[in-house]
């Protein structure tokens, strides 16, 4: 039961939703196969961490994302120069696309309507 609760919370943290998913159906069989009584305290944790699961997508969970992502700057506060563009890349022509390779295929011409010639026809070219 621990384990599993500790893969929750990793899977949580880490933003792997799929695992956290999974670890969620797999604390909750263990939780229904044990008996009331026991492993309060887990139970508790694990009620915590569903509801962090639930809340993953709210606004109010995205609110908290962006303003972790904007306190992070650069000290000094100076941006990047921009970089000046190349009289070469300006003039470069964009690249074909690949043509897609058949393999080798044989085409049958008998069943494209195109049978063997008869030799009448064939001598006509003197």
């Amino acid at each position: 039961m621990q384990q599993t609760i500790g893969a929750l919370r990793v899977a949580l943290n880490k933003k792997r939703w799929h695992e956290a998913r999974y670890a969620l159906s797999r604390a909750r069989a263990l939780t229904n196969a044990l008996p009331a009584d026991v492993a309060v305290q887990e139970r508790e944790q694990l009620s915590a961490l569903r509801r962090m699961y639930a809340a993953r997508n709210t606004p109010t969970a995205k609110k908290a994302q962006q303003a972790k992502s904007k306190a992070v700057g650069r000290a000094g506060g100076k941006k990047p120069a921009a970089k000046k563009s190349t009289a070469k890349s300006a003039t470069q022509t964009p690249k074909p696309a690949p043509v897609r390779d058949l393999g080798d295929r044989f085409i049958n011409r008998a069943t494209l309507g195109y049978g063997p010639r008869n030799e009448a026809e064939g001598s006509r070219t003197r």
